[in-house]
């Protein structure tokens, strides 16, 4: 089966997916699972009374370009930056119609979409017991994909949603890769439903391979995409 990379600034889902009123949650959680805070209801209070159409989440874009070679943790760490973050289906087209498409990136790069409050990094408390199912791409077809899985995520489409964290666009050399990042390694059953729901939409090819990997793993063994960028 043959798949080809959408044209430039076209979208493969239009704004109605985000703005279903079954992806439009009324009882909003933080990012640890409990009632939102007061200022989180009195936000969602104003966007309603505004007219716009509030997300289950707050989310945040970040960004991570860096030269390749540096590999300390404090360099990473500093190389992560906050592009922008939304909370209702109309702060979304706007922050993502903006964004530079994939393609258009220079490597190494990283695009991470996380729930506000989570950190993209291993360490962060809502990550720390995780891990993330990875999926590689031939760079002629990864902007699609990427559209696809962010669309899922924000409009609250994936399987076991309160068990994600967030996406990453990994840009490398000679491909690209996508991760989604959980919450808990050890829940398997919500693992493996991640793992269903992504292909599902995905809509992925038989021939493509999902790799799981547990956060603390990579720790150990100091690999993964945090370290990708050497790989050519």
């Amino acid at each position: 089966m043959e798949i080809t990379e959408k044209r430039e600034g076209e979208s493969n889902n239009s704004s109605k997916d985000l703005n279903n009123n079954d992806n439009i949650n009324n009882d909003l959680t933080d990012s640890d699972g409990n009632n939102t805070s007061k200022e989180a209801e009195e936000r969602r209070a104003r966007d309603l009374k505004a007219g716009l159409h509030p997300l289950k989440h707050k989310f945040v874009f970040w960004y991570t370009r860096r030269t390749p070679g540096v590999r300390t943790q404090t360099a990473y760490e500093d190389n992560i930056k906050k592009i922008v973050d939304f909370s209702t289906v109309e702060g979304f087209w706007v922050c993502y119609c903006h964004l530079a498409r994939p393609s258009t990136l220079p490597s190494p790069t990283d695009l991470h979409l996380f729930k506000e409050g989570i950190r993209p990094l291993w360490e962060d408390s809502a990550n720390c017991n995780g891990g993330k199912w990875i999926i590689r791409f031939k760079k002629v077809v990864s902007g699609r994909f990427w559209e696809d899985l962010v669309l899922a995520l924000v409009g609250d489409q994936l399987d076991y949603g309160d068990n994600v964290c967030g996406v990453v666009l990994s840009i490398r050399f000679n491909e690209d890769i996508l991760s989604v990042w959980n919450r808990n390694a050890s829940d398997h059953q919500a693992v493996m439903a991640l793992r269903d729901s992504i292909k599902r939409h995905l809509k992925l090819p038989h021939s493509y391979v999902m790799e799981y990997k547990p956060h603390d793993a990579s720790l150990r063994d100091n690999s993964s995409y945090r370290n990708t960028w050497l790989r050519g």
